[in-house]
């Protein structure tokens, strides 16, 4: 007797309402906009069309599909062995964030060029400035340690006529500073994000790719593959993610009033707890953690504020609902 085909679900309820990527992917159409997909896309156990997610190359064709199909973006590319970041989790950041200022703007997301965003870690696929550019029209500071990223990012801006002039890169000379030498305390910042580092080392980012591979393919890898690519400073710093998510918190002090919300991902339930303490010792005014699902992963944001109640409502009355 043939076995009666498993019925895959054809939403990803854990994702964002307003997430693009919340159906299955409709290949066909990926296809359409971008055809050297197709080599990567076969019948996958359960008959349906897919590509093998352990594949690095597969997944970057499969990136170039949805940036292109989605958000308009002819041309996506990324150094090889550099990070090829999923595009339907890192929407998800992008639409919780619209939220947060929704819920600091009279329940109206603010929109267009004059919500300033900065994205610490940029990195070369510089994806997350392509979302909220995309989705809500905010404008971009992009900032990076490594030269070869922000080389990668501005030529993917310089060759999207939508991006140009929507995204400022700029090169962080010190690596263990975050908001130092990026952030100029007479600019207002609106919102910043952030996808750290988690890993603390070289060996524990190899062991948790692994993991991952076997996870999508049910093969041992037979090759260390770093998360699709990803160099150092994108995948594992000292003290992973507390220690680098602390720097932020205790840096973010010194732009107390020229920034309403700092944020950022936090991967590892266990690092909340030194999280939050760095915050109390900050003394931050107002801090929140968003949940996040993707799959069977589950994480979540992280965001404080210095402003007061008062500073907020003049911020939100003079720069996103000023009259003029």
């Amino acid at each position: 007797m043939k076995a009666k085909k498993k019925e895959q679900p054809k939403e990803k309820e854990k994702l964002h309402p307003r997430n693009q990527h919340k159906e299955r992917y409709d290949f066909v159409a990926l296809i359409k906009s971008c055809s050297e997909l197709g080599e990567f896309v076969k019948p996958n156990i359960h008959g349906d069309d897919s590509i093998d997610f352990a594949n690095p190359d597969a997944v970057k064709w499969l990136n170039k599909a949805i940036l292109k199909h989605y958000y308009g973006i002819n041309y996506w590319d990324i150094p090889e062995n550099y990070l090829c970041p999923p595009i339907p989790g890192r929407a998800d950041y992008i639409h919780h964030i619209s939220d947060l200022l929704r819920t600091s703007n009279y329940g109206k997301i603010p929109t267009g060029q004059k919500v300033k965003c900065v994205d610490i870690g940029v990195g070369a696929n510089c994806v997350y400035p392509i979302i909220g550019i995309k989705e809500y029209d905010w404008s971009f500071i992009g900032s990076d340690v490594d030269p070869i990223s922000i080389e990668s990012a501005q030529k993917i801006i310089d060759s999207n006529e939508n991006l140009q002039s929507k995204i400022e890169l700029r090169l962080q000379p010190a690596k263990n500073d975050v908001f130092r030498n990026i952030l100029n305390e007479d600019e207002l910042i609106d919102v910043t994000i952030c996808n750290p580092p988690f890993h603390s080392s070289l060996e524990e980012a190899t062991k948790g790719t692994n993991r991952k591979i076997k996870n999508l393919s049910d093969k041992k890898p037979t090759k260390t593959v770093l998360n699709f690519g990803g160099q150092n400073a994108e995948l594992f710093c000292e003290g992973g993610e507390e220690r680098f998510i602390g720097t932020m918190i205790r840096q973010s002090r010194q732009f107390r009033n020229s920034c309403f919300w700092f944020s950022s991902l936090v991967s590892k339930q266990s690092s909340l707890k030194s999280i939050q303490e760095a915050l109390k010792k900050a003394e931050v005014e107002e801090t929140i953690t968003i949940p996040m699902g993707q799959g069977n992963k589950t994480s979540r944001i992280v965001a404080w504020t210095f402003l007061t109640k008062e500073q907020q409502k003049i911020w939100k009355n003079t720069k996103w609902n000023a009259k003029f």
